[in-house]
């Protein structure tokens, strides 16, 4: 993300340059179609012309600097080559396949703000108006974590009662793909001390602790409890479907000051939808984003359900090919 605005240091085109390969003419030298012109010079794109002779033709090609003294130019499949000149078959009008300076971005003009992501298309921009080196915030430094003694790695065997852990792979992929350095911390036990130790230690060098499951209220959720010990905790539950266990707070470093946190619910579904809406906007924030909303749109949904009484609910929907929603 940028961190500050990018400005034109010229005008593009710098100058007026031709959009077409054809001929730099004076209008008021070609009084009607069939005219006959000396060409007086040739003008490949990137050498300056000297001023257009009158009465002559200049052979311009796509992107070169018009001639100062011609007004329009006239695409090549309109003319006719001929001893010493060239034959114009149109009648052209001023200003015609003519790109004017600063047409396209003017000197001063702020071309990239302040919070814009850093795409393809802003790198070519930032080059094109002469930018050298550009101003970026820091990445983020997130570190992830899942708790659970039921969660095991694809791989490996999957005992009765355990699940693999989905969820490190789906969180650390968009934590990274949102520009940010990732930790993964791996799987912790679910156990007071070793959730406490892994807040601890996650809470070093980083700004942001994203966990995976232990925020509900059961016996062997521990992070709450951590979390109130290690530093504090602002939010516990959220009323949304799915996703309410989330959590909030801040973990204290040793040395001074606290990573911020977020804890996770253990669902799959609930684990996208609320680092969606909760981790999402949290990353891109702490990069000066300008653009912190998803993305959305207003589709007809083709089905039928029941409004929720308390809870805003998520639900997950595909487009049909009636342009709709299943």
């Amino acid at each position: 993300m940028l961190a500050e605005n990018v400005c034109s240091a010229l005008d593009v085109p710098p100058a007026d340059n031709t959009a077409m390969d054809g001929y730099a003419v004076r209008c008021a030298d070609v009084p009607a179609a069939g005219t006959v012109l000396p060409v007086s010079q040739r003008i490949p794109a990137g050498q300056p012309p000297v001023a257009l002779q009158p009465g002559s033709a200049a052979r311009i090609f796509t992107g070169a600097q018009v001639p100062q003294g011609a007004d329009a130019v006239v695409m090549q499949e309109q003319c006719e080559p001929v001893d010493g000149g060239v034959k114009i078959n149109t009648v052209p009008m001023p200003g015609q396949w003519i790109r004017r300076r600063g047409e396209d971005v003017q000197d001063g003009a702020v071309v990239l703000h302040r919070g814009d992501k850093l795409t393809p298309q802003a790198l070519g921009l930032a080059a094109s108006v002469g930018a050298a080196t550009l101003k970026v915030a820091r990445r983020p430094r997130v570190a992830l974590f899942s708790t659970g003694d039921e969660l095991v790695m694809p791989g490996e065997p999957l005992k009765p009662g355990a699940i693999y852990n989905s969820n490190r792979f789906t969180l650390r992929g968009l934590i990274q793909a949102l520009g940010c350095d990732c930790t993964d911390l791996g799987i912790v036990p679910d156990r007071l001390d070793a959730t406490r130790d892994a807040l601890r230690r996650a809470a070093q060098g980083h700004d942001l602790i994203v966990t995976s499951g232990g925020v509900s209220v059961g016996d062997e959720d521990h992070l709450k409890p951590a979390v109130q010990a290690e530093g504090r905790l602002d939010l516990w539950q959220i009323a949304i479907k799915p996703g309410k266990p989330l959590a909030f707070g801040e973990v204290s470093r040793a040395e001074g000051g606290a990573a911020y946190f977020i804890g996770l619910p253990g669902n799959p579904v609930s684990s996208f939808i609320t680092f969606v809406l909760a981790v999402r906007p949290v990353l891109l924030h702490l990069q000066g984003s300008s653009a912190l909303e998803p993305r959305a749109a207003s589709l007809r949904a083709d089905f039928d359900w029941p409004r929720p009484d308390r809870r805003q609910e998520f639900l997950r929907v595909r487009r049909n090919e009636a342009g709709g929603l299943d």
